[in-house]
């Protein structure tokens, strides 16, 4: 059987998905070049000549995972809604995106995350920013609007939503995927929401 070439960024492409399959289902810290080449039936040294380093890898990973994240927000508010429904969306999306990609949590907690790659902690840090500063500024509509209350800290509050999605992530990650993400999300949302507007 003659065995098909693929094209440098074919094998990235592959390389990334392996390393994605193999975090959701060992965990980020028993990630292996070894692993991933077993994964996509390759040699060791074939993974080396695509990504020099594993921190190369990660970063790779990250700059996947995100861009396919963007791409569905960019079409979550592609349609024209208020404030407070294109926020409640926009949450919605987050974590649509994170049952669809399990292995999101591990990294996001991972080692690797917080201690030994550098870059690929500032690059989720810049990410993190980004989204604060679009939920903050979603939030400041809403005071503007007399929908929340004058005295709400938006910068607060745009935390707040942030660290809903991130522990709630955490959580499911952590209890086996046992509960649906989304609904249990959008419930505590809601929550929130309302004491915004108290």
């Amino acid at each position: 059987m003659t065995r098909v070439r693929k094209s440098a960024q074919e094998r990235k492409l592959e390389i990334i998905q392996a390393v994605i399959h193999i975090v959701a289902d060992v965990g980020p810290d028993k990630l292996s070049t070894q692993k991933i080449a077993d994964e996509i039936g390759v040699t060791q040294p074939a993974i080396y000549r695509h990504f020099p380093d594993k921190s190369q890898i990660w970063l790779a990973v990250a700059k996947h995972i995100t861009g396919e994240m963007r791409t569905e927000v960019q079409n979550a508010m592609h349609v024209q809604r208020s404030p407070i429904d294109t926020l409640r969306v926009l949450v919605q999306t987050h974590l649509g995106f994170i049952e669809k990609t399990p292995s999101i949590p591990a990294i996001l907690f991972s080692r690797e995350l917080h201690a030994e790659n550098k870059g690929l902690r500032l690059y989720f840090e810049s990410l993190m920013e980004d989204r604060q500063k679009v939920f903050t500024n979603l939030i400041k509509a809403q005071v503007q609007t007399g929908n929340f209350r004058n005295s709400l800290d938006v910068d607060d509050a745009a935390n707040l939503i942030l660290a809903l999605v991130q522990g709630l992530a955490m959580r499911w990650s952590l209890n086996g995927q046992n509960f649906n993400l989304s609904q249990e999300g959008l419930q505590l949302f809601d929550l929130l929401i309302k004491a915004f507007r108290s």
